[in-house]
């Protein structure tokens, strides 16, 4: 992966709404939230002006104008540059081309899940399961809305990518609480052995 002078996910999405057209960031920050892409990336006010400031230091965005409406404070509307063109450009497309590592919660969960007893560990991964369960028939529910307005695919695929891999995990999930409740996981008898000694 390339090193980038700005690193944060939230500066992509900055410069995805700057792309589109100069902003400032209260608008950048509804934008976001109304296009749900705060499930997707982490959003708060705070880092959003940080990583403004940030991406201005470094010549990717610059101000293009200052207004003033009514009794609101001024409001900077920022634009992209060219070279934050360039920068968004090559960082999403090596987001969308390149596989990385990324640590999840669940991967480092499962890395140490001989330390509960294999009853507690199923209870933990059943409970998982109803989570997502959930999680999935809220994405359903929320997909068939986007689809009865009519909004295109391309604006919720993020929605669907993630739903395809809670489906998948809650799979992998039922299957790994079979193999511990059928005795069959591979070193089952060692886990249960040190948890009764």
């Amino acid at each position: 992966m390339t090193k980038r002078k700005v690193s944060n996910p939230l500066a992509l999405a900055v410069m995805a709404c700057l792309a589109e057209k100069p902003m400032h960031p209260y608008e950048m920050a509804t934008t976001l939230r109304d296009r749900a892409k705060d499930e997707s990336i982490k959003l708060n006010y705070g880092s959003l002006y940080n990583v403004v400031e940030s991406l201005q230091r470094h010549g990717l965005i610059e101000p293009r104008e200052t207004v003033k409406d009514g009794r609101r404070p001024e409001r900077t509307i920022y634009g992209l540059t060219e070279a934050g063109h360039h920068e968004f450009v090559d960082w999403l497309t090596e987001l969308l081309s390149t596989p990385v590592k990324e640590y999840t919660q669940y991967e480092a969960g499962l890395s140490l899940i001989a330390g509960l007893s294999p009853d507690d560990a199923v209870a933990a991964l059943e409970l998982r399961g109803r989570h997502l369960e959930h999680e999935i028939a809220q994405m359903d529910s929320i997909r068939q809305l986007a689809s009865s307005q009519e909004l295109p695919r391309l604006f919720w695929i993020e929605a669907e990518y993630r739903t395809s891999q809670q489906q998948a995990e809650l799979e992998w999930t039922r299957q790994l609480v079979a193999e511990i409740t059928g005795g069959t996981l591979e070193g089952i008898e060692f886990w249960r052995d040190y948890h009764q000694g």
